[in-house]
């Protein structure tokens, strides 16, 4: 069971920007982010391949980029353009099956971290 960490999420001002990054036990693997607003299902917005294939789900197409630092073993979402609908805790999590944005494929996810867009 891979342990996932995530951080650097903030309240920030609509438009601002943020990185978020997640620090998995265990690397490399094909890694997603996903997000969870109040009264809301989880969302996929992001993933990423070990050869370094990115997918973005359309809400975030555009304005979010993932990217993974592979001598750091970190996985980065960085997050441009912020609107209140952003507002959500953001999850890594590891894609055993490099699923891309269809959940079956994640085994492993991390506790999140609180993103506030006002």
């Amino acid at each position: 069971h891979v342990q996932l960490v995530e951080s650097g999420g903030v309240s920030v001002p609509v438009g601002g920007s943020l990185n978020l990054s997640c620090v998995p036990s265990a690397y490399p693997f094909c890694m997603g982010w996903f997000r969870q607003a109040p009264g809301k299902q989880r969302e996929w917005i992001s993933s990423i391949t070990t050869d370094g294939r990115t997918s973005y789900s359309d809400s975030v197409k555009g304005r979010f980029t993932i990217d993974a630092d592979n001598a750091e073993n970190t996985i980065h979402l960085r997050l441009n353009g912020l609107k209140t609908d952003d507002t959500a805790k953001y999850y890594c999590a590891k894609d055993a099956y490099c699923s891309g944005k269809y959940c079956y494929g994640y085994d492993s996810w991390g506790r999140g971290t609180q993103v506030t867009v006002s």
